[in-house]
């Protein structure tokens, strides 16, 4: 299996959480935030984890995420609007309930487009919210 290429079915998919979505979409977001840092040259090594955390804690991903919400498609509204309502445990220190619940919808849809191997739409949708 080939797990940076995926072309997960709507079977296979359907089986996941939106909570299962979101923890993989959590380190998909990640690793193109700290990819976009090193490409942007906007941290230093000593500087990178501190500037990660600025785009990576949830009320700067539900700040970014409003971005492309006009830009969804149906099916992509479903995930995140799943992501969004889905039950967690605790919210972390810094953030709303409702930055909370908007960061989770982030990054199940992330997680849903990784799994379905549109790699093309997260990085249309992840352009947009850093440069749009």
């Amino acid at each position: 299996m080939d797990y940076f290429h995926l072309s997960a079915g709507e079977d296979s998919l359907g089986q996941i959480s939106s909570l299962g979505l979101a923890y993989l979409g959590d380190g998909v977001y990640e690793l193109m935030v700290r990819a976009w840092l090193c490409l942007h040259g906007k941290a230093t090594n000593k500087g990178m984890h501190r500037a990660a955390l600025d785009y990576v804690a949830a009320p700067a991903q539900a700040r970014l995420a409003q971005r492309i919400l006009p830009l969804l498609t149906p099916q992509e509204q479903e995930v995140f609007r799943r992501g969004r309502n889905s039950r967690t445990a605790t919210v972390p220190k810094g953030a709303s309930v409702a930055q909370y619940h908007t960061a989770t919808a982030l990054e199940a849809l992330f997680g849903w487009l990784y799994l379905r191997g549109e790699t093309d739409r997260l990085n249309q949708l992840f352009t947009q919210m850093m440069e749009g």
